[in-house]
Protein backbone atom coordinates (compact mmCIF):
# COMPACT_ATOMS: atom_id res chain seq x y z
CA UNK A 1 0.00 0.00 0.00
CA UNK A 2 3.02 2.26 0.89
CA UNK A 3 4.29 1.77 -2.18
CA UNK A 4 1.37 2.04 -4.53
CA UNK A 5 1.09 5.74 -2.71
CA UNK A 6 4.85 6.38 -3.20
CA UNK A 7 4.11 5.59 -6.71
CA UNK A 8 1.33 7.86 -6.65
CA UNK A 9 2.96 11.05 -5.41
CA UNK A 10 6.25 10.06 -7.81
CA UNK A 11 3.78 10.05 -10.64
CA UNK A 12 2.01 13.68 -9.95
CA UNK A 13 5.44 15.23 -8.90
CA UNK A 14 6.78 14.23 -12.24
CA UNK A 15 3.34 15.99 -13.62
CA UNK A 16 3.74 19.13 -11.72
CA UNK A 17 7.17 19.18 -13.22
CA UNK A 18 6.33 18.40 -16.61
CA UNK A 19 4.13 21.54 -16.22
CA UNK A 20 6.78 23.64 -14.73
CA UNK A 21 9.03 23.12 -17.10
CA UNK A 22 6.12 23.75 -19.90
CA UNK A 23 5.30 27.28 -18.38
CA UNK A 24 8.86 28.45 -17.87
CA UNK A 25 9.32 27.99 -21.86
CA UNK A 26 6.05 28.94 -23.02
CA UNK A 27 7.19 32.11 -20.63
CA UNK A 28 10.29 32.51 -21.98
CA UNK A 29 9.34 32.30 -25.92
CA UNK A 30 6.66 35.21 -25.13
CA UNK A 31 8.77 36.74 -23.26
CA UNK A 32 11.97 37.33 -25.18
CA UNK A 33 10.74 38.72 -28.57
CA UNK A 34 9.56 41.67 -25.73
CA UNK A 35 13.35 41.91 -24.23
CA UNK A 36 14.96 41.73 -27.79
CA UNK A 37 12.53 45.13 -28.95
CA UNK A 38 13.41 47.12 -25.68
CA UNK A 39 17.16 45.81 -27.06
CA UNK A 40 17.10 47.41 -30.19
CA UNK A 41 15.04 50.45 -28.82
CA UNK A 42 17.80 51.47 -26.54
CA UNK A 43 20.66 51.09 -30.02
CA UNK A 44 21.41 52.84 -32.59
CA UNK A 45 19.67 51.97 -36.22
CA UNK A 46 22.95 51.19 -37.87
CA UNK A 47 23.37 48.39 -34.62
CA UNK A 48 19.92 47.21 -34.78
CA UNK A 49 20.61 44.09 -35.86
CA UNK A 50 24.28 43.38 -36.01
CA UNK A 51 24.89 39.54 -36.19
CA UNK A 52 24.75 37.65 -34.11
CA UNK A 53 22.44 39.73 -32.10
CA UNK A 54 23.67 40.57 -28.68
CA UNK A 55 21.04 41.69 -26.16
CA UNK A 56 23.11 43.11 -23.90
CA UNK A 57 25.88 45.68 -24.97
CA UNK A 58 27.63 48.71 -24.23
CA UNK A 59 26.75 52.48 -25.01
CA UNK A 60 22.91 52.39 -24.88
CA UNK A 61 21.60 55.33 -26.00
CA UNK A 62 18.04 57.53 -25.28
CA UNK A 63 17.52 59.02 -28.50
CA UNK A 64 15.30 57.04 -30.10
CA UNK A 65 13.00 57.48 -27.44
CA UNK A 66 13.45 61.40 -27.88
CA UNK A 67 13.10 61.67 -31.60
CA UNK A 68 10.06 59.49 -30.95
CA UNK A 69 7.91 61.19 -29.11
CA UNK A 70 9.07 64.67 -30.59
CA UNK A 71 8.85 63.22 -33.97
CA UNK A 72 5.21 63.31 -36.32
CA UNK A 73 2.97 64.41 -33.42
CA UNK A 74 3.59 61.33 -31.75
CA UNK A 75 2.94 62.94 -28.28
CA UNK A 76 -0.74 64.12 -29.97
CA UNK A 77 -1.50 60.59 -31.02
CA UNK A 78 -0.38 59.32 -27.66
CA UNK A 79 -3.01 61.62 -26.29
CA UNK A 80 -5.63 60.94 -28.29
CA UNK A 81 -5.36 56.98 -27.67
CA UNK A 82 -5.14 57.99 -23.95
CA UNK A 83 -8.55 59.99 -24.11
CA UNK A 84 -10.16 57.43 -26.37
CA UNK A 85 -9.19 54.44 -24.75
CA UNK A 86 -10.26 56.09 -20.98
CA UNK A 87 -13.29 57.32 -22.16
CA UNK A 88 -14.49 54.28 -24.01
CA UNK A 89 -13.42 52.49 -20.90
CA UNK A 90 -15.43 54.50 -18.46
CA UNK A 91 -18.74 54.27 -20.82
CA UNK A 92 -18.01 50.80 -21.09
CA UNK A 93 -17.87 50.54 -17.21
CA UNK A 94 -21.26 52.30 -16.76
CA UNK A 95 -23.68 50.87 -19.35
CA UNK A 96 -22.29 47.40 -18.90
CA UNK A 97 -22.21 47.11 -14.68
CA UNK A 98 -26.40 48.76 -15.01
CA UNK A 99 -27.25 45.79 -17.76
CA UNK A 100 -25.59 43.14 -15.93
CA UNK A 101 -27.01 44.37 -12.68
CA UNK A 102 -30.54 44.46 -14.74
CA UNK A 103 -29.77 41.11 -15.70
CA UNK A 104 -28.20 39.36 -13.12
CA UNK A 105 -30.33 40.88 -10.08
CA UNK A 106 -33.77 41.87 -11.75
CA UNK A 107 -37.11 39.74 -12.97
CA UNK A 108 -38.97 41.32 -16.05
CA UNK A 109 -40.75 39.60 -18.92
CA UNK A 110 -37.95 38.04 -21.82
CA UNK A 111 -35.12 38.63 -19.57
CA UNK A 112 -33.12 35.75 -20.98
CA UNK A 113 -34.13 36.26 -24.35
CA UNK A 114 -32.39 40.01 -24.39
CA UNK A 115 -30.31 38.42 -22.80
CA UNK A 116 -29.19 35.39 -25.63
CA UNK A 117 -29.58 38.30 -28.04
CA UNK A 118 -27.01 40.10 -26.68
CA UNK A 119 -24.86 37.36 -26.42
CA UNK A 120 -25.58 36.35 -30.15
CA UNK A 121 -23.90 39.75 -31.46
CA UNK A 122 -20.87 37.99 -29.82
CA UNK A 123 -20.99 35.26 -32.57
CA UNK A 124 -20.54 37.59 -35.37
CA UNK A 125 -17.01 38.99 -36.22
CA UNK A 126 -16.20 42.27 -35.98
CA UNK A 127 -14.97 43.16 -39.39
CA UNK A 128 -18.66 42.78 -40.43
CA UNK A 129 -19.89 45.35 -38.75
CA UNK A 130 -17.24 48.16 -40.21
CA UNK A 131 -19.32 49.31 -43.10
CA UNK A 132 -22.75 49.48 -40.99
CA UNK A 133 -20.93 51.15 -38.70
CA UNK A 134 -19.29 53.58 -40.95
CA UNK A 135 -22.58 54.55 -42.67
CA UNK A 136 -23.74 54.96 -39.10
CA UNK A 137 -21.33 56.97 -38.25
CA UNK A 138 -21.68 59.17 -41.36
CA UNK A 139 -25.56 59.95 -40.66
CA UNK A 140 -25.23 61.06 -37.35
CA UNK A 141 -22.18 63.51 -37.95
CA UNK A 142 -19.73 61.85 -35.94
CA UNK A 143 -17.50 60.34 -38.78
CA UNK A 144 -13.57 61.79 -38.62
CA UNK A 145 -14.47 62.42 -34.81
CA UNK A 146 -13.30 61.07 -31.79
CA UNK A 147 -16.79 61.16 -29.97
CA UNK A 148 -17.65 58.53 -32.99
CA UNK A 149 -14.64 56.59 -32.30
CA UNK A 150 -15.29 56.12 -28.26
CA UNK A 151 -18.76 55.23 -29.10
CA UNK A 152 -17.75 52.17 -31.49
CA UNK A 153 -15.45 50.78 -29.05
CA UNK A 154 -17.70 51.00 -26.32
CA UNK A 155 -20.43 49.26 -28.66
CA UNK A 156 -18.15 46.93 -29.53
CA UNK A 157 -17.44 45.70 -25.96
CA UNK A 158 -20.90 45.62 -23.78
CA UNK A 159 -21.63 42.43 -24.83
CA UNK A 160 -18.67 40.49 -23.60
CA UNK A 161 -18.56 42.73 -20.24
CA UNK A 162 -22.43 42.51 -19.40
CA UNK A 163 -21.50 38.61 -19.82
CA UNK A 164 -18.75 39.14 -17.55
CA UNK A 165 -20.11 41.19 -14.82
CA UNK A 166 -23.60 39.37 -14.73
CA UNK A 167 -21.55 36.28 -12.97
CA UNK A 168 -20.74 38.59 -10.33
CA UNK A 169 -24.06 40.57 -9.71
CA UNK A 170 -25.60 36.63 -9.50
CA UNK A 171 -23.36 35.81 -6.84
CA UNK A 172 -24.19 38.29 -4.18
CA UNK A 173 -26.48 37.21 -1.44
CA UNK A 174 -29.44 38.51 -2.17
CA UNK A 175 -30.15 38.92 2.18
CA UNK A 176 -28.28 41.48 1.24
CA UNK A 177 -30.16 43.33 -1.08
CA UNK A 178 -33.61 42.41 0.95
CA UNK A 179 -32.00 43.99 3.91
CA UNK A 180 -31.31 47.53 2.55
CA UNK A 181 -34.81 47.51 0.84
CA UNK A 182 -35.89 47.00 4.45
CA UNK A 183 -33.71 49.98 5.40
CA UNK A 184 -35.23 51.76 2.89
CA UNK A 185 -32.78 51.68 -0.11
CA UNK A 186 -34.34 52.78 -3.43
CA UNK A 187 -32.94 50.07 -6.66
CA UNK A 188 -30.38 53.04 -7.90
CA UNK A 189 -29.09 53.02 -4.22
CA UNK A 190 -28.98 49.28 -4.16
CA UNK A 191 -27.12 48.95 -7.29
CA UNK A 192 -24.65 51.88 -6.81
CA UNK A 193 -23.76 51.55 -2.29
CA UNK A 194 -24.68 47.73 -2.15
CA UNK A 195 -23.62 46.05 -5.47
CA UNK A 196 -21.34 47.94 -7.03
CA UNK A 197 -18.92 47.72 -4.36
CA UNK A 198 -18.98 43.95 -3.94
CA UNK A 199 -17.85 43.25 -7.74
CA UNK A 200 -14.74 45.17 -7.98
CA UNK A 201 -12.94 41.86 -9.12
CA UNK A 202 -15.38 42.23 -12.14
CA UNK A 203 -15.37 45.91 -12.65
CA UNK A 204 -11.17 45.33 -12.72
CA UNK A 205 -11.44 42.88 -15.03
CA UNK A 206 -13.77 44.91 -17.29
CA UNK A 207 -12.16 48.37 -16.97
CA UNK A 208 -8.60 46.10 -18.38
CA UNK A 209 -10.19 45.00 -21.06
CA UNK A 210 -12.07 47.88 -22.43
CA UNK A 211 -8.71 49.85 -21.64
CA UNK A 212 -7.03 47.45 -23.81
CA UNK A 213 -9.07 47.20 -26.56
CA UNK A 214 -9.64 50.98 -27.45
CA UNK A 215 -5.79 51.55 -26.36
CA UNK A 216 -4.20 49.33 -28.79
CA UNK A 217 -7.28 49.02 -31.89
CA UNK A 218 -5.99 49.62 -34.78
CA UNK A 219 -8.50 49.03 -38.00
CA UNK A 220 -11.17 50.76 -36.98
CA UNK A 221 -9.63 53.85 -35.42
CA UNK A 222 -7.71 53.90 -39.53
CA UNK A 223 -11.28 53.71 -40.79
CA UNK A 224 -13.04 56.13 -38.80
CA UNK A 225 -10.33 58.90 -37.97
CA UNK A 226 -9.11 61.04 -41.46
CA UNK A 227 -7.72 64.41 -39.82
CA UNK A 228 -4.01 63.48 -38.51
CA UNK A 229 -4.13 65.80 -35.22
CA UNK A 230 -6.90 63.10 -34.23
CA UNK A 231 -5.09 59.58 -34.87
CA UNK A 232 -4.11 57.46 -32.21
CA UNK A 233 -0.84 55.84 -31.04
CA UNK A 234 -1.07 52.89 -33.30
CA UNK A 235 -1.39 54.61 -36.73
CA UNK A 236 1.43 57.08 -35.07
CA UNK A 237 3.51 53.94 -34.82
CA UNK A 238 2.78 52.82 -38.45
CA UNK A 239 3.78 56.44 -39.68
CA UNK A 240 7.53 55.40 -38.66
CA UNK A 241 7.81 52.45 -41.56
CA UNK A 242 9.02 53.85 -44.52
CA UNK A 243 8.35 52.81 -47.99
CA UNK A 244 11.76 51.20 -48.80
CA UNK A 245 13.43 51.37 -45.76
CA UNK A 246 12.53 51.97 -41.36
CA UNK A 247 14.20 52.79 -38.86
CA UNK A 248 13.21 50.13 -36.43
CA UNK A 249 15.19 51.05 -33.10
CA UNK A 250 13.02 54.33 -33.66
CA UNK A 251 9.81 51.97 -34.41
CA UNK A 252 10.68 49.95 -31.30
CA UNK A 253 10.92 52.84 -29.26
CA UNK A 254 7.70 53.99 -29.71
CA UNK A 255 6.37 50.53 -29.30
CA UNK A 256 7.79 50.87 -25.56
CA UNK A 257 5.79 54.27 -24.74
CA UNK A 258 2.88 52.15 -26.47
CA UNK A 259 3.77 49.46 -23.69
CA UNK A 260 4.17 51.65 -20.84
CA UNK A 261 0.22 52.79 -19.64
CA UNK A 262 -0.92 49.13 -20.50
CA UNK A 263 1.65 47.61 -17.87
CA UNK A 264 0.80 50.87 -15.46
CA UNK A 265 -3.27 49.62 -15.41
CA UNK A 266 -2.89 46.09 -15.26
CA UNK A 267 0.08 46.88 -12.43
CA UNK A 268 -3.07 49.48 -11.14
CA UNK A 269 -5.61 46.57 -11.01
CA UNK A 270 -3.74 43.48 -10.64
CA UNK A 271 -5.24 42.81 -7.55
CA UNK A 272 -8.73 42.88 -8.65
CA UNK A 273 -8.16 41.26 -11.95
CA UNK A 274 -6.86 38.51 -10.22
CA UNK A 275 -9.66 37.58 -8.48
CA UNK A 276 -12.08 38.04 -11.30
CA UNK A 277 -10.34 35.46 -13.34
CA UNK A 278 -11.30 33.15 -10.53
CA UNK A 279 -14.93 33.96 -10.11
CA UNK A 280 -17.77 35.53 -11.91
CA UNK A 281 -18.72 34.48 -15.50
CA UNK A 282 -19.99 31.13 -14.24
CA UNK A 283 -22.22 30.92 -10.97
CA UNK A 284 -21.52 28.66 -8.37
Amino acid sequence: MAIEVFGQNNVKNFKKTVIHILLILGAIAMTLPFIYMTSIAFKNNVFGFEYPPKIIFNNPTLQNFVKAWTSANFSTFFNNSLFVASTSMLLTLSASSMMAFAFGRLKFPGKEIYFIILLSTMMIPGMLFIIPQFVLIQKLGLYDTRLGLILIYAAGSIPFNTFLLRGFFENIPREMEDAARIDGANLWQIFYRICLPMVKPGLATVAIFSFLGGWDEFILALTFIDTPAKRTLPIAILLFQGQHSTDWSLTFAASLFAIVPVILVFMFFQKYFIKGLSSGAVKG
